[in-house]
């Protein structure tokens, strides 16, 4: 992981004397200095700054997440009730501190990648490196702009697009429609796989950067939100024939640090426990574990797995104790093997046990797990795609496009590896079992996966259940027309003078 931590480091002006400055100083991606956009120097700590936001609580850390949490597969853990307005597709929710930073730390990432766009070709410096760090800003924006399309945007408008040549002082209205905002996307990704290495290619130095199965790869979960097909399949395919990307043999070996960068490994959230007491990347392991943690570490007990998602999986299958720990389940935990008893105020008997590898360890701290609670950063790297979501998105793209069966290939690579039978003439309803059961609590987004499936209405009619089967969550009120999209920020709307408008039915 220290080559890891030199990366992030860059985002210091001058080299600093302890770890401690990395929340302190001022990222470069747009800066003010007149003597900047001079240098390769200049160049690397620019492509640094775009991914400050990466280390914030509310960027990849919970932030989104709630937005994750209102789908079937968790509940909110603990009373909170700002989680739980957004779960229940309250309009209370809206101006709430968990949600309200999402839009603007998105576009302060794009702000960076439009300065790299627009600075660096003019540097005096290493082509191929040049090339590696533009590509790695059409990334970095297209990435984000992805997240907040699907978010924000659907046929009744989409969110502004920023172009480099926009003036930043100007509000800029939204797209028309969230179409319009995927072009764009499309548009971007395409520029960063022109621009980017193989990951292969890369040095273990500049591992956490973008590369071009990661561009193709987010370029076909574009297409297949955008119900093209056609090329949804044509960029998975890509990847899959790349010879770059792989599944691991065992599922449970996916969430160990040590296959950080295996060759399941597309794109993450790069990690660290202890830099300097503050820990980078995401704190996600720490929310959703289980609160206080038994007493040995301040779990926050977040994001509680439900019966319906323990339900869900098939006899056999071996995700299931990989993904959920149930009463009575063993495990190991600051090297002792314990029985799974949940918090006594938590709302589910269940909790997530995919990012628990680092606390298993003896002695964890600092080497696998963040000294500070408050921040329960972890050695291993969050996963926002690998290579079994590719998989995924190939086959229902290819049902899609010819029918029952056409994702078998695919399809049967992930069960096998679950340990499950190989099946034939798998339709959508297989495969819609199979992305829930491999992504579950993941950055896939459970939740648009069932609105972009006009499966959201009939499953949140639904209350949701705990171990023993009682309603844990009470059934909701999801109305497509609405809430296929969450509220844009109200101080995004009040920024812009009324430019930016409200989505309809918020």
């Amino acid at each position: 992981m220290k080559t890891n931590i030199k990366f992030f480091a860059l985002l210091a002006l001058t080299a600093f004397a302890s770890c401690t400055k990395q929340l302190d100083i001022t990222p470069e991606g747009s800066p003010s200095a007149q003597n900047f956009w001079k240098t390769k120097e200049d160049a690397i700590k620019a492509e640094a700054g775009m991914y400050e936001n990466y280390n914030s609580e509310d960027f990849y850390g919970r932030g989104m997440f709630w937005f994750i949490n209102a789908s079937d597969d968790m509940v909110t853990g603990r009373n909170k009730p700002e989680g739980d307005n957004i779960k229940n597709f309250n309009r209370s929710y809206i101006g709430g501190g968990y949600t309200e930073s999402q839009w603007s730390m998105r576009y302060a990432i794009i702000k960076r990648a439009n300065d790299i766009i627009t600075n660096v070709p003019a540097i005096a410096m290493d082509e191929s490196l040049k090339k590696q760090i533009i590509g790695d800003a059409y990334f970095n924006a297209g990435l984000v702009y992805f997240q907040l399309a699907s978010n924000y945007g659907n046929d009744k408008a989409g969110v502004p697009i920023v172009t480099p040549d926009a003036d930043a002082s100007v509000a800029i209205p939204r797209a028309k429609n969230v179409t319009e905002n995927y072009d764009y996307i499309i548009s971007l990704l395409l520029k960063a796989a022109d621009n980017l290495p193989d990951f292969s290619a890369m040095k273990a130095d500049d591992y956490g950067k973008a590369h071009k199965t990661a561009a193709w790869s987010y370029l076909s979960k574009v297409y297949l939100f955008k119900k093209d097909y056609a090329n949804a399949a044509k960029y998975a395919d890509m990847v899959i024939s790349s010879g770059q990307h792989d599944l691991l043999p065992n599922f449970a070996d996916v969430f160990k640090a040590s296959n950080n960068w295996s060759k399941e490994y597309i794109w993450s959230v790069v990690c660290t426990p202890n830099g300097g007491g503050t820990g980078w990347g995401s704190k996600l392991p720490g929310v959703m574990l289980t609160n206080k943690a038994w007493g040995i570490y301040n779990g926050w007990g977040y994001y509680l797995p439900t019966k319906e998602l323990y339900d869900s999986f098939e006899t056999g299958d071996q995700r299931r104790e990989v993904t959920i720990l149930k009463p009575g389940d063993k495990f190991m935990f600051f090297g002792a093997e314990r029985s799974f008893t949940k918090d006594g105020g938590a709302t589910s008997n269940y909790q997530f046990k995919k990012y628990m590898e680092p606390f298993s360890y003896a002695n964890p701290i600092p080497t696998h797990v963040n000294p500070n609670g408050d921040n329960g950063t972890t050695d291993l790297n969050v996963p926002l795609m690998r290579f079994a979501e590719v998989l995924l998105i190939k086959a229902e793209a290819a049902i899609n496009l010819n029918g029952a069966g056409a994702g078998d290939t695919e399809l049967n690579k992930i069960r096998v590896r679950a340990g499950l039978s190989p099946k034939t003439g798998m339709t959508i309803t297989d495969l819609k079992r199979e992305r829930r059961n491999e992504l579950a609590g993941e950055w896939a987004d459970r939740h648009r996966d069932l609105v972009r499936w006009g499966d959201a209405q009939a499953t949140y009619a639904k209350p949701l259940h705990d171990y023993d089967g009682t309603v844990i969550w009470p059934a909701r009120t999801f109305n497509p027309q609405v809430h296929d999209v969450w509220a844009v920020p109200q101080r995004e709307i009040d920024n812009s003078s009324g430019v930016i408008k409200q989505n309809a039915g918020w």
